[in-house]
């Protein structure tokens, strides 16, 4: 028997109320802050993610879906937003429309990763991207549509953690005070941060292994390093966000893991909650990516949550979703001629955008209605040998039991 891939997961029907209630509050919001919907493509050229994302990182090193296609060319799936939005903004020439440019996205991202609670090897995020502007009101702007969506969906004791990793200025003299520290912490390394120590330094402080954790509590601070111009945005950004009212946290072990990042990066996860897995949400700045992919000099800053993962948080707060509407009628006939007026009548009303299914099975009478009460519907409509006669129906209010006759000619009037 065939199974979905090892990673991946079938989206069922009883499922989808979740998904669409999440897509639906998600657009709402960026509606709100005035965000536009982009889609990217599920590939991409490979080199796009080993440019931004850091080579030496593991999405790079072990989690990317790569490929060479029949062209000869090198195709990565997907393994993040950001980058496919950048480099849309540079082909298109976005750098030419009125500044920043706000954009959000739904896709699938793929990456090769050991599954677990929260985490596939093809999930879907919803993210945004502010790009165009230095302001550090844009980064409250962004924190703020993250924030906002988890409390729209109903989710409660959220803790957002915040840090600014500085800029290219300033970055380089505090990654030689982490080197330094962690070099005399060699020995107690798991062997990827052995590795991380001598090729991405900032990597040590986003590992999740407990050999690894100790060290990282007594670790040099990133926040101690920053140059005038990253203090000031950071001490801008923090007063943003307490006028905005969202309580924030410093954490200086927050890096994301991602290397294109500078100054602000942020988490959102459960209040309380410990553990690799548990953040829901998070983002940051990244003012040098579009420089680096061919584009002009241009600050930016986004955020990204994933959908799977908001979908388990809903389900363990007991977060009550709204059910996907149920079909308005269900026609149910007897007979042969009933049947071809059952068949008639469904079309008109979906031509008459009322939603409507039609029993196709010769079932009796309480069968059908059976069926028509299982399906959801409000309202069901009889057909026999008398209404085809009579050019009539009956409509059963399915709720209250109550029926009554009306022509069959006027039962889409009747509806609206």
């Amino acid at each position: 028997m065939y199974q979905a891939p090892r990673g991946t997961s079938d989206i069922l029907p009883p499922e989808q109320r979740y998904w669409s209630y999440i897509k639906q509050t998600a657009a709402a919001i960026c509606e709100l802050y005035g965000y536009q919907r982009i889609d990217t493509p599920t590939f991409e050229d490979a080199h796009l993610f080993v440019r931004s994302i850091g080579e030496d990182t593991d999405i790079v090193e072990k989690e990317m879906y790569s490929f060479e296609d029949k062209g000869g060319d090198q195709i990565t799936l997907r393994p993040e937003g950001t980058a496919p939005v950048c480099r849309a903004y540079v082909e298109h020439g976005m750098h030419n429309l009125p500044q920043p440019v706000r954009l959000y996205y739904m896709a699938a991202i793929f990456r090769y990763e050991r599954p677990q609670a929260g985490r596939y090897r093809e999930h879907h995020q919803f993210g945004v991207e502010a790009l165009g502007d230095a302001d550090p009101a844009l980064d409250a702007e962004v924190i703020g549509i993250a924030w906002q969506l988890y409390v729209n969906l109903g989710l409660k004791r959220l803790a957002l953690s915040l840090n600014s990793i500085g800029c290219s200025d300033c970055r380089p003299r505090y990654l030689e005070s982490l080197k330094t520290y962690y070099t005399q912490h060699k020995d107690s390394l798991c062997p990827d941060c052995k590795r991380r120590l001598a090729k991405n330094t900032l990597r040590l402080l986003d590992c999740k292994n407990p050999a690894c954790l100790a060290p990282t509590e007594q670790a040099p601070r990133s926040i101690d390093y920053l140059c005038p111009e990253c203090a000031d945005h950071f001490d801008q950004l923090k007063s943003y966000l307490n006028l905005l009212n969202l309580p924030f946290s410093l954490s200086h072990r927050l890096v994301r893991g991602l290397d294109y990042y500078t100054r602000t990066v942020f988490e959102i996860a459960p209040e309380g909650e410990t553990g690799s897995q548990v953040a829901i949400g998070g983002g940051g700045r990244y003012d040098n990516l579009i420089e680096q992919l061919g584009g002009k000099p241009t600050p930016a800053v986004g955020f990204a949550t994933g959908i799977e993962r908001l979908v388990l948080n809903l389900k363990k707060q007991d977060v009550v979703v709204p059910a996907l509407p149920p079909p308005t009628v269900f026609v149910a006939y007897l007979g042969k001629e009933a049947r071809d007026e059952a068949m008639k009548l469904t079309s008109h009303l979906r031509k008459s955008r009322i939603s409507a299914i039609a029993s196709l099975s010769e079932r009796s009478l309480k069968a059908q209605l059976k069926q028509a009460n299982v399906s959801g519907a409000r309202y069901a409509i009889i057909i026999g040998d008398d209404e085809v006669k009579s050019k009539t129906v009956v409509l059963r209010n399915m709720a209250k039991g109550e029926q009554q006759t009306v022509p069959i000619d006027k039962v889409a009037e009747t509806f609206r």
